[in-house]
């Protein structure tokens, strides 16, 4: 097997920041300690003056296969994702045929082999019916189960209060939830065509997927959480008022876990008049002072996850007008270089974004042997230079629709390496065109 030396790196990695050299052998690390001395053999890069991480997990993507792969597919996004410095992702199951049962589950998997830049898993989708395929789930067939208890796709809103007690008392592995409350939301539409017809303005999104929807969604699954004992995930928090749900203590100590996406933390609704349907997302993107809300949450340890919620839509798609325009944005490649961004503004710590994009990941959902730099771990690495700027524009963009809500945004660092089961996948602006994904393994049960 080849080895693979990186030298000279700071290594950010369980809560640290010090010199270190990392020797990988194979898919996996080897030895980690300064000055190792690299064998005539082995392939050698000089990380001096930039961070070594561990790869992020990112633990809600769309990649949108299958059936909607005019919009992405595994292998795109997935490329866009190793560009970003993601090395594993968890695909949500709202794609056709939803994800609903075993075996499309199965399904996706096998179209996965073979076919993806970073390591891959994915969810179980939840629907009013589906419980007994919910009771069957085995630990290692999927992340988890997404619940959506807000407006969704096809058969996948779950509004039934007993489908919903029958899943948090019976899941076996982790619920995930988006919680946005449904009656409300069309409540707020109805009063919105009411004052501005079918012209909706996009600065009406936050009104309409108010701050109120959020919190009474979200806290009807925190309170089935509890009452069954079950281990929830509250997906893309968005609010304020929202962060008194959840606790303080460190991840070891919750059942109950929170998640913020990186574009929640990046804008505020005074960017609606710019950007327009670019960045109309569900949860909807809020005030100023919820972006500074989630912003501390994530500091004091409230929110536990950081993630991307990539996704994408065709450019054609967004150009329609607010009712009509799908919700979601592509934000793989980027989201990275935003958290360093933020790092750089002394809104985040280095050791902090490390935590909750990869180490909370890998505990939460019992992902095996990776989201740590550790020796016998796998070699999911990616190697940031913080001083070297990077404008995203059509010519480097990866994801399959071809747009992004940072066009012609300049941000402060470059994504300079990433290297997945020891195989280095994109490097110095470029793929490598290896695809080194693997299937993830979890080992945490109810």
């Amino acid at each position: 097997m080849n080895k693979l030396l990186i030298t000279n790196a700071r290594l950010v990695n369980e809560g640290e920041i010090r010199d270190a050299d990392v020797l990988v052998h194979g898919e996996r690390i080897e030895k980690i300690a300064a000055g190792i001395t690299a064998e005539d053999s082995c392939q050698v890069l000089d990380a001096q003056g930039k961070f070594l991480l561990p790869g992020m997990i990112d633990d809600q993507v769309h990649f949108r296969e299958p059936g909607l792969t005019n919009k992405g597919d595994m292998a795109t996004e997935s490329a866009a994702a190793v560009a970003g410095g993601i090395t594993s992702f968890m695909d949500m199951p709202n794609v056709n045929p939803q994800t609903t049962n075993r075996e499309a589950l199965a399904d996706k998997y096998v179209m996965a082999e073979g076919r993806c830049s970073a390591n891959y898993a994915f969810y179980l989708g939840a629907t009013n019916r589906n419980i007994e395929e919910i009771k069957a789930l085995q630990v290692n067939e999927s992340c988890g189960i997404k619940a959506f208890m807000g407006a969704s796709t096809g058969d996948m809103l779950v509004d039934n209060q007993e489908s919903l007690e029958l899943l948090f008392e019976h899941a076996p592995v982790i619920v995930l939830t988006h919680c946005e409350h449904s009656p409300t939301i069309r409540d707020n539409e109805a009063r919105a065509k009411t004052d501005f017809g079918e012209n909706v303005p996009m600065t009406e999104h936050p009104n309409i997927r108010s701050a109120n929807a959020c919190l009474l969604s979200s806290s009807q699954a925190v309170d089935l959480a509890r009452r069954h004992d079950a281990l929830l995930h509250v997906l893309h928090l968005t609010t304020a008022v929202e962060m008194g749900l959840f606790s303080k203590a460190h991840r070891s100590e919750k059942r109950i876990t929170a998640e913020v996406c990186v574009h929640h933390l990046w804008f505020d609704d005074s960017r609606y008049e710019e950007l327009g349907t670019r960045i109309k997302c569900n949860p909807a993107i809020k005030r100023p002072e919820d972006r500074l809300a989630l912003l501390k949450a994530v500091n004091e340890g409230r929110i536990d996850i950081i993630a991307t919620d990539h996704a994408p839509h065709t450019i054609s798609e967004k150009g329609k007008s607010y009712f009509k325009a799908p919700a979601g944005l592509p934000l793989v490649q980027h989201v990275m270089q935003c958290l360093f961004d933020l790092a750089k503004d002394e809104k985040l710590s280095y050791e902090n974004i490390v935590d909750k994009t990869s180490h909370a990941v890998a505990d939460i959902f019992g992902v095996v042997d990776r989201g740590y730099v550790r020796e016998g771990y796998f070699a999911d690495l990616v190697i940031m230079d913080p001083d070297k700027p990077y404008t995203v524009s059509s010519a480097n963009l990866l994801a399959k629709c071809h747009w992004s809500p940072f066009e012609r945004h300049t941000f402060s660092s470059s994504v300079d390496t990433t290297i997945v089961n020891g195989t280095i996948v994109y490097q110095d602006g470029a793929l490598t065109g290896d695809i080194a994904g693997q299937r993830i393994a979890f080992s945490r049960a109810r």
